[in-house]
């Protein structure tokens, strides 16, 4: 599994394009080659890449739900709403598609931040405030989350 480290912020140029910092491009480096795939968040207001090796895997998972469930064939069409391929150009810049732009609200400014073995692509301004506003709640959310198992081998303290 892949696992992507940082945080960082750059500039959206007037046709959407970003640069993808070198840190980032290098950890991306053994995937790039197939490309990414790139939608709209769940739960916030940012775009989702996945390496495209990482979207076969959740398309493989969510193919084996019943589309005869309705729940299911909505949940469906509303994940892939809006799904492009993507790649990175000769430069290392990626397009960002101007619907998913739109949806996301990113305009010049924005945040590329790690989510593991995704990238999140953010605004600038919702990013600040979607952090700033989950940093009260983040201990308890640590607790929840984390705090249930006794681990002491996995390293997480």
């Amino acid at each position: 599994m892949l696992n992507l480290i940082g945080t960082y912020e750059c500039k959206a140029d007037v046709k959407g394009r970003v640069m993808v910092p070198t840190a980032l491009k290098k950890q991306m480096a053994p995937v790039s080659a197939n490309g990414f795939v790139i939608k709209r968040a769940v739960f916030q207001p940012c775009l989702e890449l996945y390496p495209m090796e990482e979207w076969s895997l959740l398309m493989e998972k969510m193919g084996k739900l019943n589309r005869f469930n309705r729940k299911n064939n909505d949940f469906i069409r509303r994940f892939t709403a809006g799904v492009k391929t993507v790649e990175l150009d000769a430069t290392g810049r990626l397009l960002i598609p101007k619907d998913l732009s739109s949806f996301a609200g990113i305009d010049k400014e924005i945040v590329i931040s790690s989510a593991i073995n995704i990238i999140e692509i953010w605004d600038k301004n919702k990013y600040e405030h979607a952090i700033n506003e989950a940093a009260s709640d983040f201990a308890d959310l640590a607790e929840e989350v984390m705090g249930g198992e006794s681990d002491a081998d996995n390293g997480i303290s």
